[in-house]
């Protein structure tokens, strides 16, 4: 009795396990099954919706693989295009240089037919002053003997001026040569002082070219040729002793004759401009009193 029920109860055990194991042994509910059974309705939706995806990404993918078919098209499209237009561009840039070639071959020729005229002209008036050259070399012809003396006397006349030339370049030697330079200082402005001119300026022009005090000589060769109402000279000497040294005591009588050197040269604007000069610059000075009246 306890046999058949223990084995009843066995049975009825295994045939729950096998129905429960149903499903997954065949298939039943499984929705990765190509044709699924036993579902349930909400494995059915999502069944459904599974399928439902598959078709709109087979059609998206259809759909991407036209879109890059057309865009491969479209590439190849542009591609012709693009070497249509070059070929167009070169056709235009042909075409223009062709314009420009015939354009100045034809200018070329107008050129050439001008310059030929003119070439032509300019021959014929070469030819007329051959024509008259030889017309004036017949008439005047020198004969050889005539010719031989003239090269002699010209070579004899350049031998006299070469010889003068020499005579005067030579360094003449004076008695200033062998005073000191202190000295020839000393008489160059006791001849000043007499009125002796024309001792002083060559006294001082010695001592410029010994370098010596050259400040100091300019400014009294020119005092002296302002003496001599030699005003354009004076002011060369003056311009040229301020540059040497623009400090020295002399200064204010070099402005204000330099001045009136400027206004008697009708240098009306610059001669007020040093007299307004030695004014500011040496306001105490009685040369700043003399400019004041030249200014009025």
């Amino acid at each position: 009795m306890n046999k058949t029920i223990l084995v009843t109860f066995f049975v009825t055990i295994t045939s729950l396990n096998l129905v429960a194991a149903e499903p997954s042994a065949f298939g039943a509910g499984n929705l990765d099954n190509p044709s699924p059974y036993g579902l349930t309705s909400s494995e059915k939706t999502v069944l459904q919706n599974k399928n439902n995806l598959k078709k709109i990404s087979v059609k998206s993918n259809n759909q991407a693989n036209q879109v890059e078919s057309l865009r491969e098209r479209i590439d190849g499209l542009q591609s012709i295009v693009e070497s249509l237009s070059r070929k167009s561009q070169k056709n235009k840039t042909q075409l223009a240089n062709l314009q420009i070639k015939n354009t100045e071959e034809l200018k070329n020729s107008d050129e050439y037919e001008k310059r030929l005229g003119e070439v032509t002209q300019q021959n014929s008036l070469v030819i007329k002053e051959l024509s008259k050259l030889l017309d004036t070399i017949n008439s005047n012809y020198v004969t050889k003997d005539e010719f031989n003396k003239l090269v002699t006397s010209v070579n004899q006349f350049k031998d006299l001026v070469a010889k003068e030339l020499k005579s005067s370049t030579k360094s003449k030697k004076t008695n200033l040569d062998s005073m000191e330079n202190a000295e020839i200082e000393k008489k160059a402005k006791a001849f000043f002082n007499k009125k002796y001119y024309t001792k002083g300026i060559e006294y001082y022009s010695h001592l410029i070219t010994k370098n010596y005090k050259p400040a100091t000589s300019h400014f009294m060769i020119g005092q002296m040729k302002f003496k001599r109402k030699n005003y354009a000279e004076a002011i060369s000497f003056y311009k040229k002793s301020a540059a040497l040294y623009s400090k020295a005591s002399y200064m204010p009588e070099l402005m204000l004759n330099t001045a009136i050197s400027m206004d008697k040269t009708d240098d009306n604007k610059n001669a007020k401009a040093f007299f307004s000069g030695v004014i500011s610059k040496y306001p105490k000075s009685p040369q700043a009193k003399s400019a004041k009246k030249y200014l009025k």
